[in-house]
């Protein structure tokens, strides 16, 4: 099991930057995958970036490289996402997500709004 609460969300003007954070509990986050997704009004969920359960792997939208980073912390059972130089189109909900093996945990999601 794998419960995810997402946190770190906000209002910020274009070009500004925002960390988002989400915090696990259980016992199998040092071996899940873990990755960060967004659903913005009227589109589908997409991926924005992924990361291994050791930090060796990273993966990343093309969308937003080279200006977000994700990383996470297995001590604190966190992972975090780093949005730098932030477009009017990264605005959407911001969701964790975790796999353990065959299954998918995914948290409530944080709003992150970026004003022209």
């Amino acid at each position: 099991q794998l419960q995810l609460v997402e946190s770190g969300g906000g209002l910020v003007q274009a070009g500004g930057s925002l960390r988002i954070s989400c915090a696990a509990s259980g016992s199998t986050f040092s071996i899940a995958a873990m990755g960060w997704y967004r659903q913005a009004p009227g589109k589908q969920r997409e991926l924005v970036a992924t990361i291994s359960s050791d930090s060796r792997r990273t993966n990343y939208a093309d969308s937003v490289k080279g200006r977000f980073t994700i990383s996470r912390d297995n001590t604190k059972n966190t992972v975090y996402l780093q949005l730098g130089s932030l477009k009017p189109e990264d605005t959407a909900v911001y969701y964790c997500n975790g796999v353990v093996g065959v299954r998918s945990y995914w948290g409530q999601g944080t709003q992150v709004t970026v004003s022209s």
